[in-house]
């Protein structure tokens, strides 16, 4: 039974949805990655709160996908950009976050990463009070949170230090601090502006061959401290260019929602592990290619992954800081939620067009476990907006 569907130009289309999923089955550990999925968070839809106000979190179906995952084989990358932070969640509810997470992680065996931050502080306002030993002080409260939950940190970029910084000399002092601190190796992450324009000129430059200079140099400064780097510019050519920099042991987990099946890959010179938001909805699928990866087979492997790029670059195409609204929307098609409700009122950030064409995408795919399940939502969200059935 066909489905009409609303495109960009306005018009219904007639979409035949799928009828069986893509089978996925839990398998064996990966052997030739380390992969993460940033993982969303499921808003309670009954909790009488305003978009400015604390988020209100369902705890009970939050760490019910993080199970998921974990069964998947897939490590979870929690309280980072994909769970809104500084989008919805703000710290007190991130530290309660990476609480749960990381007990639940323990008690399921599951691998599990948080991130670290300054969120506790509004640096971007006008004036912006505070000054880098501030900045360090918020960083310090959560990464001693993440440290004491038994989780790895990931250092995550920071507004009010973008705000504040007067050049690379800042981000040296500031990071060069965090690492000496930290008492297990991190992953450092560095979030591009398409995500939040807010980090614009991080590493003290808005010339990214100086940022990257800087970056390396605090890679360099305490290589035993750094695990590996997230990076999420959307530039597979820089990815690779820094990766073939990094030094001996230091990992490059990519966060390239645009170029991921290519740079996982890898070529004769080196490949990234994956830290990526796409890999939230895209667990079961991205979970049998990388075992098919173990193998060596990097052709078997591209060819489950490439086709998921087309919903990955969907999802997040400008404004990509809105990605979140998409992820969460295949969330609750694939049952995995029973609604579409989002803290901060996010689930309004995107439009009925870019909703449907996600479906569409997603549906091709066979992401969903249940089709008709996936439908009868789809349908049911239409008619809210005034299409007939």
């Amino acid at each position: 039974m066909t489905i009409r569907l609303p495109g960009s130009d306005g018009t219904l289309r007639a979409y035949e949805p799928r009828t069986a999923p893509l089978v996925v089955t839990p398998g064996t550990p990966f052997t030739s990655r380390t992969v993460f999925s940033a993982a969303h968070v499921v808003a309670d839809p009954f909790a009488d709160v305003s978009p400015d106000s604390p988020a209100a979190v369902d705890w009970d179906a939050t760490l019910a996908f993080r199970r998921h995952l974990w069964s998947h084989g897939l490590g979870v990358a929690e309280a980072m950009d994909t769970a809104q932070r500084g989008m919805g969640l703000d710290w007190a509810g991130a530290a309660e976050l990476i609480r749960r997470s990381a007990a639940e992680a323990k008690a399921a065996g599951g691998r599990i990463a948080c991130g670290v931050g300054t969120d506790q502080l509004s640096a971007t306002e006008v004036g912006h009070p505070y000054g880098l030993a501030e900045i360090r002080a918020a960083y310090e409260e959560q990464l001693a949170v993440v440290e004491e939950s038994g989780a790895q940190a990931i250092l995550m970029a920071s507004r009010a230090l973008a705000a504040v910084a007067k050049g690379p000399e800042d981000y040296l002092e500031v990071y060069g601090h965090l690492l000496r601190q930290a008492s297990e190796p991190v992953v450092l992450h560095w979030l591009g502006p398409m995500f939040d324009p807010a980090l614009e000129g991080y590493w003290g430059a808005t010339d990214l061959d100086a940022a990257t200079r800087t970056f390396l140099d605090v890679i360099a400064a305490h290589p035993d401290k750094v695990d590996g780097i997230k990076v999420s510019l959307l530039d597979a050519q820089r990815e690779i260019d820094i990766r073939r920099r990094l030094p001996q042991g230091v990992r490059c987990y990519t966060g390239d929602d645009f170029n991921y099946p290519e740079l996982i890959a890898g070529d004769e010179r080196g490949f990234s592990h994956a830290l990526l938001g796409i890999f939230d909805p895209l667990g079961p699928l991205a979970a049998q290619a990388v075992r098919v990866l173990d193998t060596g087979d990097v052709k078997g492997f591209r060819e489950l992954l490439d086709p998921t790029v087309e919903l990955s670059r969907h999802l997040f195409r400008t404004p990509t800081r809105f990605y979140k609204t998409g992820v969460v929307f295949l969330a609750w098609l694939a049952g995995h939620q029973s609604h579409f409700t989002m803290v901060g009122g996010q689930q309004s950030s995107r439009s009925l067009p870019h909703l449907a064409k996600a479906y569409e995408l997603a549906d091709g795919l066979g992401l969903f476990p249940d089709p008709k399940l996936a439908e009868e939502r789809m349908r049911n969200l239409l008619s809210v907006y005034g299409v007939d059935r």
